[in-house]
């Protein structure tokens, strides 16, 4: 049996059960072998039982002192016994388990793990997992399960797998034996069922390692891909000419970033960089001054982004720099009037193009399209990068002439991590704050303030302000009756407090039409007060806004508090972020002390990243990577510098990796990287 062999090849795995793998993602022998525990329940530190309280999960050791008789009804069963460790004795049920309940026998010792209930002086424990004392196996996974795919079940599998399947190691021996690495298969075996912490921690970094090598590795293959093709090999230009036109004075991270990016657009080979600066860094005239550098040498600039509103924002704040100087901006959504728009681009009428996805329809061609530029890069998927990108593309195809790529983040990521995120850009990092920019005081309060906020809101607003109040959820939700919603939220304001106030509702379930009248309502100031989702997390810049309150901001990750926060702030007046939490949670303690403390945005990502872990801070899309399996960029900072430093001499040594030694690592970057056409891996 092989890795790439069907599911189905496995005893016990029939049609039906196959169909439940697949919704998990689980296809081959070889995706089941990879998928990793979540989490393991480590039953060698068990608490005494009389040290338990209820509500209380925990592992606790005792014996079976007596089985009760069962009830059993034609709709359901239950078992009870009792359990003792000589200083207190449970209760425990068990629920339609009769197999769980014959398991266990009366005189013999087990660990048991669930959540206590009952009372302090009758506690009990309902349908615990178990495993018996003497055990040597005491880390037992925790899988993401799906109906019909018990625990049991899903181990049974797995164990099947390893003692059936051929596994083929696609690292060297050499490189093992270098960095002291456990073979693939003992990896597996090893974070599937490990023996001690010290087995799950060998394998785990095993895993982790090969993960972050091929990560490494396919990012420097894309980056030697883009550097080998051929651009608009642009010249010097008098930059001094838009920069005496503003009437501000540039930072100094806003003039070397215009420097970093010019020396890229002057090589010859496309420019592919991150630009990463904070909430009102000053990244769009960054942009404006790249955009004036290519249309004086006779190239068009495209700007995307994620929304109408950032596009039409972004097109009238490049049109107050670059119109000056006889530059034209157009914009492209997917409510504009398209035909006098595209022949415009196609004729190079239209220098500058600020648009949405609408940019990457086919009906859309570019006279002369030199720099692409993408902001909010992690809203969109590498793929509609590239296809805009192509739209510029000309030669022959061995011999490509592709335009110089800019994208943007607001979201800043960790310097240790930037590299290993964006494999594929250089980085050029804002880190200097326009001058003049008043700090926003924030504030953490629990919902007893509310009445005193709606005061505070109701004097700004008497002194011709405004501002937002933002809601987790859309709508009342059945299971989460305690967290706001804007629908609900905005009806009550309009009757009680500010009945006699303008206020408008935003949120993403709405048609684009609505949503740019609202939000055309809210940036002229026809709408006082805002009630929203976090569809204003990027884009919306009302000067007069000063206020934001952020109901239930233990449901936001720390990243994008930080990003509602900046929708404030823009203006000359002291803006305020109030955080209301009624969540004692130490987890949510942190979080709100950690944003009244700073406004520094990659504070707030180190501590985003140690709290809530990659996979939540850079979302579902990974900034259109591919998914980690295992790896933590978090918790494995040495790992991540390690193949960083391996992944550069390997390459070195074997530009595509076609050596034999390294034909695994090749199976495993082409793997990862499965749209090869996109990554240029073939």
């Amino acid at each position: 049996m092989h890795e790439s062999d069907s599911i189905t090849r496995l005893k016990g795995v029939g049609e039906k059960r196959a169909k439940t793998l697949e919704s998990l993602g689980i296809f081959t022998v070889g995706d089941l072998l990879r998928f990793f525990p979540r989490d393991y329940t480590d039953y060698s530190l068990p608490t005494p039982m009389n040290e338990l309280l209820p509500e209380d999960t925990a592992v606790f050791r005792g014996t079976v002192m007596k089985k009760l008789r069962p009830y059993i009804s034609p709709r359901y069963s239950i078992f009870k016994l009792t359990v003792s460790d000589g200083t207190d004795t449970f209760l425990i049920t068990f629920f339609n388990s009769k197999y769980s309940f014959d398991s266990l026998e009366e005189g013999q010792e087990y660990c048991f793990f669930g959540r206590i209930k009952g009372t302090a002086l009758a506690k009990e424990c309902g349908s615990p997992s178990f495993i018996r004392a003497n055990d040597p196996n005491v880390l037992v996974p925790k899988y993401h399960l799906t109906e019909g795919i018990s625990a049991n079940i899903m181990s049974n599998c797995v164990r099947n797998a390893l003692s059936l399947c051929s596994i083929y190691d696609p690292l060297p021996d050499g490189l093992r034996e270098k960095y002291g690495l456990c073979g693939y298969k003992e990896a597996l075996g090893g974070v599937h069922f490990p023996d001690s912490h010290e087995t799950l921690e060998n394998s785990r970094r095993r895993l982790a390692f090969e993960e972050l090598l091929t990560l490494q590795l396919g990012l420097r293959l894309m980056k030697s891909r883009d550097r080998k093709a051929a651009s608009f090999a642009l010249t010097d230009v008098d930059m001094n000419a838009f920069f005496s036109g503003l009437s501000f004075r540039p930072t100094g991270a806003q003039l070397r970033s215009v420097n970093e990016c010019i020396s890229d657009m002057k090589s010859g080979a496309p420019m592919n960089r991150l630009l990463q600066g904070d909430v009102g860094s000053g990244k769009t005239l960054v942009a404006a001054a790249l955009c004036y550098f290519a249309v004086r040498n006779g190239c068009q600039s495209a700007l995307m982004a994620p929304t109408e509103i950032l596009a039409k924002q972004h097109a009238d704040t490049l049109a107050s720099f670059l119109e000056p100087h006889g530059i034209t901006v157009a914009l492209l959504t997917g409510s504009t009037v398209k035909k006098p728009v595209y022949s415009a681009i196609e004729s190079g009428e239209a220098q500058v193009v600020v648009g949405t996805h609408a940019l990457i329809q086919s009906a859309v061609a570019f006279h002369r399209l030199g720099l692409v530029i993408t902001d909010e890069q992690h809203r969109f998927g590498v793929r509609q990068r590239t296809v805009l990108t192509a739209k510029g593309s000309s030669g022959a195809a061995e011999h490509p002439t592709v335009p110089h790529q800019l994208v943007m983040s607001a979201t800043p990521i960790p310097r240790t991590l930037a590299f290993a995120i964006y494999g594929d850009l250089d980085v050029s990092v804002l880190d200097e704050m326009p001058k003049g920019r008043i700090p926003i005081k924030t504030y953490g309060v629990d919902s007893g303030y509310r009445e005193r906020i709606f005061r505070f809101i109701l004097k700004y607003i008497a002194n011709g302000f405004q501002a937002y109040i933002v809601c987790p959820f859309v709508e009342k939700s059945e299971t989460m009756t305690d967290k706001a919603s804007a629908e609900e939220y905005y009806e009550s304001l309009k009757q009680t407090w500010f009945g006699d106030i303008p206020i408008g509702l935003l949120h993403g379930r709405m048609k684009q039409a609505e949503k740019d009248r609202v939000m055309a309502g809210f940036k002229n100031g026809e709408i006082k007060l805002l009630v929203a989702t976090t569809v204003i997390e990027v884009g919306i810049d009302v000067p007069n806004a000063v206020i934001i309150v952020i109901e239930n901001a233990e449901q936001f990750g720390l990243s994008q508090l930080h990003q509602l926060r900046g929708r404030v702030g823009r203006g000359s007046e002291q803006s305020h972020c109030i955080l209301i939490t009624d969540s004692k949670s130490e987890y949510t303690k942190a979080r709100i002390d950690t944003m009244v403390r700073t406004s520094d945005g990659f504070e707030i990502a180190n501590e985003d990243l140690k709290l809530r872990g990659p996979g939540n801070f850079f979302g579902a899309q990974q900034h259109g990577l591919p998914t980690l399996r295992i790896a933590d960029m978090a918790a494995d900072t040495v790992l991540v510098h390690e193949t960083s430093t391996l992944a550069e001499e390997i390459l070195a040594a074997d530009p595509k990796l076609t050596a034999q030694d390294n034909a695994g690592l090749r199976r495993l970057v082409q793997g990862l990287f499965r749209d090869r056409e996109t990554f240029g891996i073939n």
